[in-house]
C-alpha cells in the first residue's frame, strides 16, 4: 500500500508538472521521456544508469540477457538513425528493455516475485524521470521568475571571502586540462550515484528485498524539493550575473558588469535584477553540491576505493560549482545544510522517528531557513563585517555536520559484546575424591 500510494503521488505530481510546462509552451517531464522510447535520447548514459539499477532484482542470467537485447535494440536504432542522416544517440534500448520489465511484471509474474520486479523498475524510472522533472523545473523557474536576487547574495558572499572569484581564478590557471576534468565530474554526478547506489543494493537480488534506506531515496527528494527554494529564491549564478561572454558562458547584456572572475563586485546597496526568460534560476542552494555530500556521506560505509571516490568528487563538485561560476560561496554551504537535513529526514523515516530525529531534522531545517533569510535581509550588515558574519556561517553549517555525525553514529546499532564463559568452580565435586 505505501509503493501503490507513493506511485501515485509521483505521478500526480509528473503531471502537474507536464501541465504547468504545457501552460508556458514547454514538453513536460512526461513528454520528454516517452519521445525517446523512438526518438534520441539526451541522456543515454542516465537510461543505461536506470537500466542497471533496475537490474539489482535480476539474477546473473537475467542481467546478461537484458543486457544484450539493451545493446541490441540500440545497435539497430543507430544503423537506422546513420541511413536517414539523424542524431546518433544511444539509449533507447535500456529504455525498452525497462519497459519490458514492467510488463512481464504485470502478466507473468505473481505475488512477492511481482512487487520485487515492480520496485526494480519503478527505481530505474525514478531516476529518468527525476532527471526529466529536473529539466522542466528549471525551464519554468527561467519563465515564471522575471528577476534574480543575485545582488544580494553576491553582496553576502563578501563574509565568505568571495569564493566564487578566487576559485575561478584557480581553474583558469589549470587550463583546459583541468576545466575538462571539472567538467567530466560536475557533468556525471547521476552516473557517479548510480554506481554508488549499486554498490549499496549488490544484494537485492540475493535477499529478495531492498535495504531500508539508499542513496537513490536522498538523491530525489533532494531533486524533487531543491526546485522549489529556487523559486522561492531565485539566483543565476555569478558567471551570469557578473559576466558578460558568449551565450552560454555569460549573462550578455542581462549581466550588471563583466566582473566575473577578474573583479570582485564593489559593495552597493542590493536589488532584485531583470534576467532573461532562458537562463535556470537553479543557484539556492546548490544542488550539486548537496547531492555530492550525500553521494560522500553514503560512500563512507563501502571499500576504501569507494570512501576514497566520495572524497574526490565532493571535492572536484565544489571546485567546479565555484570554478566555472555556476555558484556563489553561500549556495554551497546552503547546499550542505540542506543535504544533511534531507538525509536525516530520509533515514529517520526508515528507522522511525523519535526524539533524536525531529530534533536533527528540526535543526537543519532551522539553519537553512536562517541562512537564506540573512542572505536577504542583512547582506550589506554581512559584507560590511566579514570578520563576524563569515566565521557565524561556517559555524553554522559545521554545527549542522556535527550535530548530524553525532545523531547518526547513535543510530547505528551497537555491537553485542562476546559472551564470557562461567567460571569454573574450584571446589571439588562429590563423588570424584
Amino acid at each position: 500500500m505505501l509503493w501503490g500510494a507513493a506511485g501515485v503521488a509521483v505521478a500526480g505530481f509528473l503531471i502537474a508538472l507536464e501541465y504547468a510546462a504545457r501552460r508556458y509552451g514547454l514538453p513536460g517531464p512526461i513528454t520528454n521521456l516517452t519521445r525517446e522510447v523512438i526518438f534520441a535520447p539526451h541522456s543515454g548514459p542516465l537510461l543505461y544508469a536506470g537500466l542497471a539499477l533496475m537490474m539489482v532484482v535480476l539474477s546473473w542470467r537475467q542481467r546478461l540477457v537484458s543486457a544484450g537485447v539493451a545493446i541490441g535494440v540500440d545497435v539497430v536504432f543507430l544503423l537506422v538513425r546513420w541511413a536517414v542522416g539523424a542524431d546518433m544517440s544511444f539509449g533507447n534500448g535500456a529504455l525498452w528493455v525497462v519497459l519490458g520489465w514492467a510488463v512481464i511484471a504485470v502478466t507473468r509474474r505473481t505475488g512477492r516475485e511481482r512487487v520485487l520486479l515492480l520496485k526494480g523498475v519503478g527505481l530505474g524510472m525514478l531516476l529518468v524521470a527525476g532527471h526529466k522533472t529536473g529539466d522542466t523545473w528549471l525551464l519554468i523557474t527561467s519563465k515564471t521568475r522575471p528577476t534574480v536576487l543575485d545582488p544580494y547574495v553576491a553582496t553576502a558572499d563578501h563574509a565568505l571571502g568571495d569564493p566564487s572569484w578566487l576559485v575561478g581564478q584557480l581553474v583558469d590557471a589549470t587550463g583546459p586540462v583541468g576545466a575538462q576534468l571539472l567538467h567530466l565530474v560536475y557533468g556525471q554526478l547521476p552516473l557517479a550515484a548510480a554506481l554508488v547506489a549499486l554498490y549499496q543494493l549488490r544484494h537485492v537480488a540475493r535477499d529478495r528485498r531492498f535495504p531500508g534506506h539508499h542513496l537513490v531515496r536522498t538523491f530525489l527528494v533532494i531533486g524533487l524539493l531543491g526546485p522549489a527554494i529556487y523559486m522561492i529564491f531565485p539566483v543565476v549564478g555569478p558567471v551570469f550575473a557578473y559576466g558578460t561572454g558568449a551565450f552560454g558562458t555569460g549573462g550578455g547584456h542581462w549581466a550588471l558588469a563583466d566582473l566575473w572572475p577578474d573583479t570582485v563586485p564593489p559593495i552597493s546597496t542590493p536589488h532584485a535584477m531583470p534576467f532573461d526568460e532562458i537562463t535556470p534560476r537553479n543557484c539556492m542552494p546548490s544542488l550539486h553540491t548537496a547531492w555530492a555530500t550525500t553521494l560522500f556521506v553514503h560512500s563512507r560505509k563501502g571499500s576504501r576505493a569507494m570512501r576514497f571516490a566520495g572524497t574526490f568528487w565532493l571535492a572536484a563538485t565544489i571546485t567546479a560549482t565555484l570554478g566555472f561560476g555556476y555558484h556563489y560561496g553561500a549556495d554551497v554551504i546552503a547546499g550542505v545544510v540542506f543535504a544533511l537535513t534531507i538525509e536525516a529526514a530520509m533515514r529517520s523515516f526508515a528507522r522511525g522517528w523519535d526524539r533524536s530525529s525531529v530534533q536533527l531534522v528540526g535543526y537543519g531545517t532551522a539553519v537553512f531557513t536562517a541562512l537564506l533569510v540573512s542572505y536577504r535581509c542583512l547582506p550589506e550588515q554581512m559584507a560590511a563585517h566579514p570578520w563576524v558574519f563569515g566565521p557565524l556561517l561556517l559555524l553554522a553549517t559545521a554545527s549542522v555536520i556535527s550535530a548530524y555525525v553525532r545523531t547518526t553514529r547513535s543510530w547505528d546499532p551497537k555491537a553485542a559484546p562476546a559472551p564470557q564463559p562461567e567460571p569454573q568452580s574450584a571446589e571439588p565435586q562429590p563423588g570424584l575424591v
